[in-house]
């Protein structure tokens, strides 16, 4: 049985001003790159309860959610209406990728959970159309502390060299990595990136 590192989080995540802040600066940020359309399919991954997704799903024709806690996911769930709905897919995509494709992928904070990043990024890779785009926000290197709780975080962040290169590897082109927004705890201050790229 794999373990549901968000069950204990998932019924208060919405609340707080930085975790509604953080995905409005990533979505903008992901607006001023590319152009969302009403003809696009796009993938959220690491949806959760679609901070991202549901701002995403407004401008474009689907977004299915990929996440691996079921209690994330019910979450979710509760807050699709007729007309601003995400599809909730519960998988692990590097172990079992999924058959579709996708205009773009998205993703807001979840790449530090992601133990192996080249087969992520393979996976996804094969996921977009040609000339689709790949929108992800995580944080920049850090010492530990942005989590509380480091369990299931193989990453304290990144540097911008290591994943432009492992990025590169697995095929994306355009690739562009820049400073969107901080996140301000009483700890410190926290940097996120935008990784953008194209297939």
């Amino acid at each position: 049985m794999k373990q549901d590192h968000f069950k204990d989080k998932a019924d208060n995540w919405d609340d707080g001003a930085i975790r509604k802040s953080t995905p409005i600066a990533i979505f903008e940020a992901i607006q001023k790159r590319f152009s969302l359309t009403k003809e696009m399919e796009i993938m959220d991954f690491g949806v959760g309860t679609g901070l991202l997704g549901f701002l995403v799903a407004k401008e474009v024709k689907k977004v299915y959610g990929v996440d691996m806690s079921p209690s994330m996911l019910a979450k979710l769930k509760e807050k699709n209406t007729p007309e601003c709905f995400i599809e909730a897919i519960e998988q692990d995509i590097v172990k079992e990728p999924l058959s579709l494709s996708f205009s773009g992928i998205v993703s807001s904070m979840t790449l530090h959970h992601v133990e192996d990043l080249e087969a992520f990024f393979t996976s996804i890779y094969k996921n977009l159309h040609k000339d689709g785009f790949l929108a992800i926000a995580d944080l920049e290197k850090e010492d530990g502390s942005f989590h509380s709780d480091n369990s299931g975080v193989y990453h304290f962040g990144f540097k911008e060299e290591d994943l432009r290169e492992v990025v590169k590897k697995c095929g994306f082109r355009d690739i562009a990595i820049e400073n969107i927004t901080t996140i301000n705890k009483p700890q410190k201050d926290f940097g996120v990136f935008l990784l953008s790229a194209k297939k």
